[in-house]
This record gives C-alpha cells, structure tokens and sequence, in this order.
C-alpha cells in the first residue's frame, strides 16, 4: 500500500494527555479542534457496529475505541465463536487535514493520509482479543477553516471478506468464491440471512472505476426484505436501484429473472446470491418438501 507506514508510539503518554468526551449516542462523534489545544489527544469511545466521526478544523489528534456492543460478539470483539470480525472505513468526499492510523498494540499503521486519492476505504481484521483503535493526528496547516476530516465505519462478524492487511475497493466485501455460483444450502441460507433478497431482472450494467466494480441496475418486481431504502418504486408493480459486485466476476446483461442478496455496506448494495428465480424455486420447493428450509419465503 503506497502510504502504509509503521510508527511506535509512547501510548502512556497519550491517555495521560488526553480528555474523555463521548459522542451522544456512542455510534457516532462530532466535533471541532478549535476548542483543542495544539498537540492535545482527545479520547472518544465508539460502541456500535457502525457510525461516523466528523472532525471539524482538525487541532491536535483523536484516539477513538472501538469496543461496539455486537450481538454475534464475546468478549474481546471477536466473532461468535471465537473468529475475527471485520472492520472497514470510508473516508469521506470532503475528508482532509489529518491523517489515520489503525493503532495495535503501541503501533501505528497509516489508513488514510491528509489527501488519500481514490483509495477511500480500507478494511481491516480484529482477532479474538484484540482490542484496536483508530487514531487520528491533524496536520499542519496554515488555514485549517476548510479542512473536514470525516469517515465513516462499518463493523460486521458475518462478512468473509478477503484481508490480507488492508484492501482497497470490491475485494473489501467481496469473499474468496465471490464469483462462484452458490450451492444449494448458501442459496437458502441467502434468503434468511441477507440485507436484501429481491426478485428481478437486470436492466443494465455500468462499471465503477474507482471500486473495480460492477455496478448491476435491476428493476425488480417483488422486494422481499431490504435493510435501507434500497430499492425505490419505480412504478405500480415494479422497484428500481443498484446492486455492486466485483467487476472481475463479468457480470453482463441477460434475460430471465434472478433472486438477488446480498449484503449492504455503507449503504450500497453488494451481491450475494442471485440465482435464477427458476433454479431457486426449484432447490425452495424440494427442501420444503423436506421440511430442510432455513426461513419460509412468501414465493406466490
């Protein structure tokens, strides 16, 4: 990674330094240097699974914790059964006048630098234990009235996200078989466990250079279950919105329905599972038959 950098620092002398402050819901934090003193660290825990932070005329530096109350966690953030969570952020379009670090265990390893160019987001690893940090150091800077530095951060224990220290763009949700066709226990697991689970077609596909990503459009005619507002109607019958995957994998315009899932991350949407409606069906309605169905799925 071209700004990867690797800095030990006196961390005793950091909290001695530092001033509590708590962001009002714990999820998110907002604030302006202009009421920091130069070289001053102020601490901040975060306690959920996702938020944002806004720095306003970044002065000084901020440590922010993360220790979110996950439901899948134990203690330490590890996953449910003693597995490493995920954990990604993004900076923001406006994002400058500092830079971040992820901080283990007294070191410091550059994410973002004050002006990070189109690699925004950066993932990461927390293994069983661990107990990271993010710390955030203002740069120096004659006018600082139109420096913002503002991101945004994603914590999940159910991505088997491809990490081999940091990422940049589709590979950050993207899992090690993104662009294998699921079996047939993944393709019902899919419909139980998914941000979103639609019925469709693909309209059309564009590519996101930034991301190395497809970006899939598809008008669907039944929405299921969708997490945010994903998919707006369009029409009487019909919902429209953008589903993103990988580029490498080559999806391309096609006729038929399909049954889209994914995930949502930092509220786009990434393909999961999407089958053909018919093969779905098919694979649904024999494990009913079974009584093996996960969840039930309203298919009429």
């Amino acid at each position: 990674m071209e700004f990867r950098v690797f800095v030990r620092i006196a961390l005793v002398a950091v909290v001695h330094a530092a001033r509590a402050s708590y962001s009002a819901d714990q999820c998110s934090w907002r604030g302006s240097g202009l009421s920091q003193m130069q070289g001053s660290v102020e601490q901040v825990w975060l306690q959920c699974a996702e938020g944002s932070v806004d720095w306003l005329y970044p002065v000084g530096a901020l440590r922010l914790t993360l220790s979110p109350r996950l439901p899948w966690a134990v203690p330490g953030l590890g996953g449910a059964s003693g597995s490493p969570i995920s954990a990604c952020i993004k900076a923001e379009p406006q994002w400058g006048g500092a830079q971040l670090y992820l901080e283990r265990d007294g070191i410091l390893e550059l994410l973002l630098s004050d002006t990070p160019g189109p690699a925004r987001v950066h993932c990461f690893s927390v293994m069983p234990g661990e107990k990271p940090a993010l710390f955030v150091q203002a740069t120096p800077h004659q006018d600082i009235s139109r420096r913002i530095a503002a991101f945004r951060y994603e914590l999940r224990g159910d991505w088997t996200v491809r990490l081999s220290g940091n990422s940049v763009g589709a590979d950050l949700v993207s899992s090690e078989g993104a662009c294998r066709p699921c079996n047939d226990v993944e393709m019902l697991m899919a419909v139980c466990t998914s941000d979103f689970v639609v019925k469709g077609h693909i309209r059309a596909v564009e590519t996101d250079s930034a991301l190395q990503a497809a970006v899939i459009k598809v008008t669907a005619t039944r929405v299921y279950r969708q997490k945010f507002a994903l998919f707006s109607r369009n029409g009487r019958l019909t919902h429209s919105g953008e589903i993103r995957t990988p580029l490498r994998c080559g999806v391309r315009t096609g006729s038929g329905s399909f049954l889209f899932t994914g995930r949502v991350h930092f509220g786009e949407a990434w393909l999961g599972c999407a089958p053909r409606y018919k093969d779905f069906l098919k694979v649904y309605e024999q494990a009913k038959l079974k009584l093996q169905i996960p969840c039930t799925l309203d298919t009429h």
